[in-house]
């Protein structure tokens, strides 16, 4: 095979994520790959809450497309805008190296998020992070904060907020910076299940291409979004409902290497949160999120789940 054709979308992060790709096959002496670039719906609908507007999926559905239409033969994916269900035909060919997973607290003025003062206006675009924010600090006016990475930092530094809150591995790919940044890591505030880590999409029949994606796979990486996703699987709550899991890999490849994984359920508001944590061998990575997750569903996440569901459909109905 001379070249792989690779999807993506065409904002500036995702095509560095697609060009570090394109570098790392060509220092395993892979295939030269040449990008497709795609605008999914999430790309031109940037001013509603991801959660109404079809969650996830709307960042993956025209690159998917491309996949099974054989316009590309991989799909370049941040793992936290990828479903837990892939659609029939297509698999996930390989997680490569992780990126620091965590969130950062970025502001022009403010320390840290404990600084911020009472009443201080935060952005971002997600549920998940809203809820933790509200959970730390209720004083705090979260409001709504799309776009690409460098729409959402122009924002912050033009004083339409005291600070936003993005993924860090985001602004390292992008060697971006704010005047003052805090990172919101574990146990404090977890991340998005699988974020920090890109994915590798294709085809189930195309035993070349998983072949060749096999030189940027990372066992450890995929190890602990396996669990993290197997977590997100297991409470069913898609992009609709606060959910965040953060796993970590013990011992690397010894053959007693455990993952440690700590996840929980919130409601948007951030009045409740349900947290679990459990750990066991990495060889059972999806069996300790699906264990996990049943746990914190019968902690009061089933019924959390189900409340925020319920109110969701009573709004669509006014």
């Amino acid at each position: 095979m001379k070249y792989l054709v690779a999807a993506t979308r065409g904002s500036k992060l995702a095509l560095r994520q697609a060009e570090y790709i394109r570098a790392r096959s060509a220092r395993a002496h892979g295939p030269e790959i040449r990008l497709l670039v795609l605008k999914t719906r999430g790309d031109m609908v940037t001013d509603v809450p991801l959660h109404r507007i079809g969650g996830k999926g709307i960042f993956v559905k025209e690159i998917e497309e491309a996949l099974l239409d054989g316009r590309a033969d991989i799909a370049v994916h941040s793992m936290k805008d990828l479903p837990v269900n892939l659609p029939p035909g297509l698999v996930l060919g390989a997680v490569p190296v992780r990126e620091d997973p965590c969130d950062m607290l970025l502001s022009a003025r403010f320390p840290n998020l404990d600084d911020l003062p009472s009443g201080a206006r935060v952005g971002t675009g997600s549920l998940r992070r809203r809820a933790q924010l509200k959970a730390l600090r209720p004083d705090l006016e979260v409001a709504l904060l799309r776009g690409n990475v460098d729409t959402r930092l122009k924002k912050l530094l033009d004083g339409d907020f005291d600070a936003i809150v993005m993924a860090a591995a985001g602004l390292r790919r992008l060697g971006l910076e704010a005047p003052f940044t805090e990172k919101l890591a574990p146990p404090r505030f977890l991340p998005a299940p699988g974020q920090g880590a890109l994915g590798l999409e294709c085809r189930a029949d195309r035993d070349d291409v998983r072949e060749l994606l096999s030189s940027l796979h990372d066992a450890d990486a995929a190890a602990c979004v396996a669990a993290e996703r197997a977590f997100l699987a297991g409470l069913d709550g898609g992009c609709r409902a606060p959910i965040a899991a953060a796993a970590v890999l013990h011992g690397g490849d010894a053959p007693d290497a455990l993952i440690s994984l700590e996840g929980l359920i919130a409601d948007p508001e951030g009045r409740r949160v349900v947290r679990g944590k459990i750990s066991g061998p990495r060889a059972q990575a999806r069996e300790l999120g699906a264990d996990l997750a049943a746990q914190v569903a019968s902690a009061g996440g089933a019924e959390l789940l189900r409340e925020i569901f319920n109110a969701e459909q009573k709004e669509g109905m006014l």
